[in-house]
């Protein structure tokens, strides 16, 4: 059975640093598209940032040079490590895999074919 496990989520303040791991059970994910996607209150689920099987990323927009997204294909984990936080970056953050090798940027949530739990990220202003 396929698990998308996340954690390190949390509370901090705006300017602060918080890492997102997710780590992946059931199968091999060393060679799919793992992704980081987020979902505010209210509003639909977007993507944040996504990775290939040979580490090309892919990010938002108004992430990028904030978050970085990296992975260990060995421990069959992803992270996203995230800086110069905002108050708009409050949101539960979902890893997501696709079973595909494409070096292609995946960001449409229908792409995606397993998702975790999410875990909240609360940035104070």
């Amino acid at each position: 059975q396929v698990q998308l496990v996340e954690s390190g989520g949390g509370l901090v303040q705006a300017g602060g640093s918080l890492r997102l791991s997710c780590a992946a059970s059931g199968r091999t994910f060393s060679n799919y598209i793992m992704g980081w996607f987020r979902q505010a209150p209210g509003k639909e689920r977007e993507f944040v940032a996504s990775i290939s099987w040979s580490g090309l990323a892919n990010y938002l927009d108004s992430v990028k040079g904030r978050f970085t997204i990296s992975r260990l294909n060995d421990k069959d984990t992803v992270y996203l490590q995230m800086t110069g936080l905002k108050p708009e970056d409050t949101a539960v953050y979902y890893c997501a895999t696709k079973t595909s090798r494409t070096l292609v940027p995946i960001t449409r949530t229908v792409e995606y074919d397993y998702w975790g739990q999410g875990t909240q990220v609360t940035v104070s202003s």
